[in-house]
């Protein structure tokens, strides 16, 4: 009963502490020169995805988002050039296990002597996809770069999955656009 308890927290505390690495990475920033309120239409220039499927899926999140804000697509000459970039990678993770058994440190029962005995460790590598969305906002007039977002998650072999963490990434990339607008 004890093992069984002791094997349960172990898996809980392992969880809670690799949840966070999974989490949704969100990052912001911008010209602090720019007035985006001079800002109020804009265009796309280009949807770079590695599968095309993502096209019309990561620009109705961000027009979603910026129609919210009071801003309006239009064909071509907007105020605002957006490009957006879709990327994925394979990373690599270890995870290692322990068994429980052993008791830490202490008097080994053959050989004497204080030892380190934790028991039996097993470690294996896992891969997972990584996917980040990069969202590129510049001038038109001026084609300075005035705003960056980006959203990295991990992926899930299912595609509807991919698309609730796409939106849920654009809406916290745009929470506080354009900036100072929380200010108010």
């Amino acid at each position: 009963m004890k093992l069984t308890r002791g094997l349960a927290i172990c898996t809980v505390l392992f969880l809670a502490t690799l949840a966070p690495s999974f989490a949704q990475h969100v990052q912001t920033d911008f010209d602090h020169q720019a007035t985006f309120s001079q800002y109020k239409t804009y265009s796309w220039q280009e949807i770079k995805p590695p599968n095309s499927l993502w096209d019309s899926r990561i620009k109705n999140a961000v027009d979603a988002q910026l129609a919210a804000k009071g801003w309006t697509e239009i064909a071509e000459g907007g105020d605002v050039a957006i490009v957006a970039i879709k990327m994925t990678q394979t990373q690599r993770t270890l995870q290692t296990f322990y068994d429980g058994f052993g008791g830490g440190w202490g008097w080994r029962r053959f050989g004497g002597g204080l030892g380190n005995s934790f028991g039996e460790s097993t470690t294996t590598e896992q891969d997972y996809k990584e996917g980040t969305l990069v969202v590129d906002m510049y001038d038109a007039k001026s084609k300075q770069l005035i705003w960056r977002g980006s959203a990295e998650d991990t992926l899930s072999d299912k595609a509807e999955k991919n698309e609730k963490n796409l939106d849920k990434g654009v809406v916290k990339m745009f929470k506080d656009f354009p900036p100072g607008s929380s200010k108010r």
